[in-house]
């Protein structure tokens, strides 16, 4: 079963095979972390996936407040029985992943290749 959701431009799922993919673009700071937290929570409720896959290669900003989004969406899927990963870091997103030691609890993938 394959089903496209787009909430805006900041946020598209897909769900597929029990994958749930979601994609972030632009900036995730505390002006927006509340929201694009509801929204991703609300499909990850509403689905019940085995994984969940966050791509983040659109992001062209991300603070503390996109830390705890995506450590909150980790929490969220394993106390649901499923696996978080993050997907498709650019360099700037993937370098605040690292220093967080983010990389050391959630699976850091470089290509959608690799998420198979």
């Amino acid at each position: 079963m394959n089903r496209g959701i787009t909430e805006n431009n900041a946020v598209s799922c897909n769900i597929n095979n029990g994958t749930l993919e979601i994609a972030v673009s632009g900036e995730i700071d505390h002006h927006n972390a509340r929201s694009l937290r509801g929204k991703i929570d609300e499909k990850i409720y509403l689905y019940r996936p085995t994984r969940v896959s966050l791509d983040v290669s659109e992001v062209t900003f991300m603070d503390s407040s996109g830390l705890g989004l995506i450590l909150g969406r980790f929490t969220l899927t394993r106390e649901l029985g499923g696996e978080f990963c993050v997907v498709n870091p650019n360099d700037s997103v993937a370098k605040i992943l690292e220093l967080a030691g983010t990389s050391r609890l959630i699976p850091i993938i470089k290509s959608n290749a690799e998420k198979k």
